[in-house]
């Protein structure tokens, strides 16, 4: 059978494969600086992606379409399913090809981003794909950025060649757990979707090192260990210096490699962007503590560069999964990227920010605010001394501005006025936070006190409702009662009970 065979405009065509992409939300910016050359197309820079959104938040910036939606499978999840009674059509290779050069050439794309239905299978599939990245690269001389789905179930040579030529693999989980997969996805296993997973892995460690680079990817400056958390055995300077001596380890192995380039020969890197997956929010009953107990195993055991979540929007009947017409959990996606960036970038565990018994974030407060008040006895923090990681822990200072406070302080002593335009979000970090011994305004070290200047105006009267009985607003004869201002060790004082 002759695929696309029944659409045959080019145009129909991209307006059903572009459409049926739409619901794969692993579209970011590259993470590759690779400079255009003489006589080839396009660059790719580590923020060279230009991006737009989608009504719903989703990015929409590369020329993101499948190959086909012919599918020999049938997730109940997925609108392209064998059994769906949907317009179906395949791109040729040169189309692809020739899509991607005129949308590059009016400067509408910066890359792309290809997936595909499996058809007539995995092996027939990822070739098809090869052709389509081999042209590119090699006919066209295309340098920007690609990102790829492998496949689960194509061979390993096969993957091994297209991760020669794409910056970015993917090989989507979709669900959390075996059983969730087994009863919503018969056709495919775990193992069938680890595998690829970990020839990537492999492969990337194997190109890193023959470059002279870490075996893993650097995820945070001073965050080195995800597996260490806040309060592990190792110190930021340890830390440091265990990644130098690591890194060292492979300057020789990467010699003959660094050797290569500078005698002007081409030497390929394999998937420099590294790889990523995604997972289906809301379309089975696995809790917010079980999806990022996985996703922080991913990173850990697979070194992704990226975890995505895609909130299931209902679009098939089907007794398992929610009814159509029912309202994606937007929200719940929102909290999860905003764990997954704790986990990537601030040093957190997931078992620090959830628990079985508490397994689903809070609606009204973000991961990082939750888990602040949550852990009053950590704060108040003081800035002029605290180490880096610590820094990373309050709300309302990012990691970006945590390095900007550990270098300027050793410049000089620093007041609020400082910290703000260091980038600090004074309206959350006040409660957490003090200079020179003191607190930018008195605050209470009290739990459901700091919560309600948390939430923002327009949920706070909803968070009342459920606390009436906690909470207290301080009133002018409170103040009046006060004879003189507070210290900070009146304020701990009153939290532990002492006063």
């Amino acid at each position: 059978m002759e695929i696309g065979k029944n659409i045959t405009g080019l145009q129909e065509k991209l307006r059903i494969l572009s459409d049926a992409a739409k619901y794969d939300v692993a579209c970011t910016s590259s993470g590759v600086d690779r400079k255009g050359a003489r006589g080839d197309i396009g660059n790719s820079v580590a923020a060279g992606i230009c991006h737009s959104f989608a009504g719903d938040g989703r990015c929409i910036s590369l020329l993101k379409i499948l190959l086909t939606n012919h599918c020999i499978y049938d997730c109940k999840y997925c609108i392209n399913r064998r059994s769906n009674d949907v317009e179906r059509t395949a791109f040729t290779p040169d189309e692809v090809c020739s899509l991607t050069i005129e949308f590059y050439r009016r400067n509408y794309i910066e890359g792309l981003f290809l997936s595909s239905g499996v058809f007539p299978s995995p092996n027939e599939t990822m070739e098809r794909i090869y052709e389509i990245l081999y042209k590119l690269r090699k006919v066209y001389r295309f340098r920007g950025y690609i990102h790829i789905k492998a496949i689960p179930g194509a061979d390993e040579a096969i993957l091994d060649e297209v991760g020669l030529l794409a910056d970015r693999m993917s090989v989507n989980l979709e669900l959390p757990t075996a059983d969730s997969l087994r009863a919503l996805a018969p056709h495919k296993s775990r193992d069938s979707i680890l595998k690829p997973m970990s020839r990537i892995q492999k492969r990337i460690v194997e190109s890193r090192q023959s470059m002279g680079q870490t075996a893993r990817l650097e995820r945070a400056w001073g965050v080195k260990n995800l597996s260490n958390g806040l309060f592990g055995e190792e110190s930021y300077q340890k830390r440091l210096e265990t990644e130098k001596n690591r890194t060292s380890l492979f300057v020789a192995e990467g010699e003959a490699g660094l050797a290569s380039v500078r005698r002007g020969q081409d030497i390929r890197t394999f998937v420099p962007a590294g790889q990523s997956t995604q997972m289906i929010v809301g379309a089975t009953s696995e809790s917010d503590y079980h999806m990022m107990m996985v996703t922080q195993a991913l990173y850990r055991q697979y070194d992704l560069k990226r975890v995505f979540f895609s909130a299931y929007i209902g679009l098939n009947d089907d007794s398992a999964l929610p009814a159509p017409g029912t309202p994606p959990p937007l929200l719940r996606e929102h909290r999860l990227y905003q764990a997954d960036w704790l986990l990537r970038f601030y040093g957190f565990r997931a078992e620090e920010l959830l628990s079985e018994e508490a397994p689903n974030f809070n609606v009204l407060l973000d991961p990082k605010c939750d888990w602040a008040v949550r852990h009053l006895e950590y704060f108040p923090v003081e800035v002029m001394s605290a180490d880096y990681e610590m820094l990373l822990r309050v709300p309302g200072i990012g990691a970006k501005s945590a390095r900007r406070i550990y270098n300027a302080r050793r410049l000089g002593r620093l007041d609020f006025s400082d910290l703000k335009r260091l980038g600090v979000v004074l309206k959350r970090a006040h409660y957490f936070i003090t200079l020179g011994g003191r607190q930018m305004f008195p605050v209470s070290l009290e739990e459901n006190r700091i919560t309600a200047g948390l939430i923002s105006d327009g949920r706070k009267k909803n968070w009342k409702l459920t606390h009436e009985d906690n909470y207290r607003q301080l009133n002018l004869f409170d103040d009046m009662k006060l004879e003189a201002v507070p210290e900070v060790e009146d304020f701990k004082k009153a939290a532990g009970g002492q006063l």
